[in-house]
């Protein structure tokens, strides 16, 4: 599985929102591991937190397992093989992170793997969004990373499942691109204050990260 840039700036952004203090995190729910990124890069940047990430694709299972395991963080990231909308989850989790499906409403692809990881025959965010309320402790918060043109629908589904989100983050990939992602941090109490908004572009004008890109991903990729 691929490693995108959309998906690293996530990881890194919700590793430094958790490091506020008033969150008081202790362990995670991921789901979909993927290959175990998100749940890799909040290890590194949160010493007191442990992660559960699941996912149901063997191979993508295989490959989050393995790289768990060869880091340093292997016994605080427990990657479990399961489909998320059956597993009997123990208890509840003071945040909840995914980087959920894209594709729920575009022609599947002609890749099996790639249609259970992004189409609606795997997880549609209609189901998502119950399983993150369902598996968050009362005070908990939860983060997703989620494509911009869906955000009237997004906005609907946190409407019927009185969640309340508390900052939105506007992702483009360049100051001369329009919004293609948003990353989105909230709680199960929908009136819990204003939504903060705030924007990032990965690149510059002259195809350079921002420095806003480079602060945030400056602990994880070598050359920045």
């Amino acid at each position: 599985m691929k490693v995108t840039t959309d998906g690293c700036l996530f990881g890194a952004w919700v590793a430094e929102e958790m490091k506020n203090e008033k969150f008081k995190i202790k362990n995670v729910l991921d789901i979909g591991a993927g290959t175990g990124l998100l749940s890799l890069m909040l290890a590194q940047n949160n010493t007191s937190i442990a992660i559960d990430t699941i996912e149901i694709d063997h191979e993508a299972y295989d490959q989050a397992k393995e790289n768990a395991s060869s880091s340093p963080f292997a016994d605080r990231v427990n990657v479990i093989h399961a489909d998320v909308k059956i597993f009997p989850f123990i208890k509840k989790y003071d945040a909840v992170i995914s980087n959920p499906p894209f594709y729920d409403k575009e022609i599947a692809p002609l890749d099996i793997q790639r249609s259970v990881a992004h189409h609606q025959s795997g997880l549609t965010l209609n189901e998502l969004v119950p399983l993150v309320k369902a598996n968050l402790s009362r005070e908990g918060n939860f983060f997703l990373l989620l494509p911009f043109k869906r955000n009237e629908e997004i906005k609907k589904i946190f409407l019927k499942q009185n969640l309340g989100i508390s900052k939105i983050v506007f992702v483009r990939q360049s100051t001369r691109h329009a919004y293609f992602r948003m990353m989105l941090a909230g709680r199960l109490d929908k009136s819990a204050g204003e939504t903060s908004i705030d924007e990032i572009s990965i690149w510059d004008d002259h195809q350079q990260y921002t420095d806003r890109f480079k602060h945030l991903l400056k602990n994880y990729y070598l050359h920045l």
